[in-house]
């Protein structure tokens, strides 16, 4: 008998993957619905109505589910994809770390910038660095002799990070700890994890790319 976490309703838990078949906790996880036209809507936020159909993060997920027909199939009936619906994932997924960062940089909780991170860490520790995968990696190096055992999360670009942070570009992000922090870090997992998937050989930094620095979720 299945699980009762790994049940095709929305308690518990954890929720199992349509392309996988594995079960993950739901953290880990996107979540769609199925609009009342037929529609396949990403759920990123997990608050619209009606029964959730999850998937690993990861356009191949979202490929692989669509051409074998396995949304249509968990929802019983047919559906209706955008043909751009990796992207828009992903794109999703940027903007939820950006909001939340932005939410934080309001709140006076997180900071950008080479001299500002350094002098937040001169105060204590951060919850989570950040650094800009299209960065100089000297930048992080005279960092790190404050960062203790902390290293960055080298995910999103500079214009990524200054989007959040209220300017063009930003290279350094420091987070202090708080609900915002652990909210930002599962978002941030899930797109490390969606872009680990999607990079080609010698493109991107999405996890240990650079001496010293990772994504969410890497050791």
């Amino acid at each position: 008998m299945e699980p009762a976490d790994a049940s095709d309703d929305d308690t518990g838990p954890s929720r199992r993957c349509l392309a996988t078949g594995r079960v993950r906790p739901k953290d880990e996880l996107i979540r769609f619905v199925v609009g009342p036209e037929g529609a396949l809507v990403p759920d990123l936020a997990e608050r619209l109505p009606g029964r959730g159909l999850w998937l690993s993060p990861g356009p191949d997920m979202v490929n692989t589910a669509l051409s074998k027909g396995l949304f249509a199939k968990a929802a019983r009936h047919a559906i209706v994809a955008a043909p751009d619906l990796a992207e828009r994932v992903e794109s999703l997924l940027v903007r939820r770390c950006q909001d939340l960062l932005g939410l934080a940089r309001r709140a006076g909780q997180a900071v950008a910038g080479f001299e500002k991170v350094r002098g937040f860490l001169s105060q204590g520790p951060a919850a989570l660095l950040l650094e800009a995968r299209d960065g100089a990696e000297d930048g992080w190096r005279k960092i790190a002799a404050k960062a203790g055992d902390r290293v960055p999360i080298v995910l999103l670009s500079r214009a990524e990070l200054g989007w959040a942070m209220g300017r063009d570009q930003a290279v350094h992000v420091a987070v202090a700890p708080g609900g915002l922090a652990t909210r930002l870090e599962r978002e941030l997992s899930r797109l490390a994890e969606w872009r680990r998937a999607d990079r080609t050989e010698g493109a991107g930094q999405t996890a240990r790319g650079k001496s010293g620095r990772s994504a969410p979720g890497k050791k």
